[in-house]
C-alpha cells in the first residue's frame, strides 16, 4: 500500500443568526472554506433557496477539482512525453439528476480541455495523452459517475513574426 495524504479543509456556517434554522428558508446559507495559509473561498447553496450567487457552490469546486485534477495530470504527463503544452484551458460541465428533497447524483461530468501546443502533434497523440491523464485523475476514479474528457482538436501557438 502506497503513502497516504491527508487534506485538511475547515467549513464554517457564517451565515448563522439569532433565529438560526427555525424553517427552511429562514437561515442563509452562506459559509465559508478555509485551508491554512490559503485564501478564504466565500460560499453558498444550491440557486434553489435564496443564496448569494457571487459565492462559490459545492457543486461548482466539485467541478473544478475533477477539472483541475484532468489538467494536472495531463501536464505531468504531457512533460513525461516530451510533449510541450503552452496552454490549457476547461469549460467542465457536471449534470446532477434531481431527485427527492431537489437533490441527487450527480449522473456524469465532462470534461472539455482546449491545449496550444508548442509544436504540431496529431489528434491521436492527443488523445492518447488526455486518457493517460484521465486513466490517473485520482479524484475522477473516487466517483461513482464517469468522467468523459472532450477534447477539442489540438492547437499550435501561433508565432508573431
Amino acid at each position: 500500500m502506497g503513502a497516504l495524504h491527508t487534506y485538511t479543509v475547515t467549513v464554517d456556517w457564517t451565515g448563522a443568526d439569532d433565529t438560526g434554522t427555525r424553517s427552511y428558508t429562514s437561515y442563509s446559507r452562506d459559509h465559508e472554506v478555509r485551508v491554512e495559509g490559503k485564501p478564504t473561498l466565500l460560499a453558498t447553496s444550491d440557486r434553489k433557496v435564496a443564496a448569494d450567487v457571487s459565492r462559490y457552490r459545492a457543486e461548482e469546486l466539485f467541478v473544478g477539482a475533477v477539472s483541475q485534477s484532468q489538467m494536472l495530470w495531463f501536464l505531468r504527463t504531457a512533460a513525461a512525453r516530451g510533449v510541450v503544452v503552452v496552454g490549457y484551458t476547461d469549460v467542465a460541465t457536471a449534470t446532477e439528476r434531481v431527485e427527492g428533497a431537489n437533490s441527487g447524483p450527480f449522473s456524469d461530468v465532462v470534461l472539455r480541455p482546449r491545449v496550444t501546443y508548442a509544436d504540431p502533434i496529431s489528434e491521436e497523440a492527443a488523445a492518447r495523452l488526455h486518457e493517460d491523464a484521465r486513466v490517473q485523475n485520482h479524484i475522477a476514479r473516487s466517483l461513482s459517475c464517469p468522467v468523459r474528457v472532450q477534447p477539442a482538436p489540438p492547437a499550435r501557438e501561433a508565432h508573431v513574426g
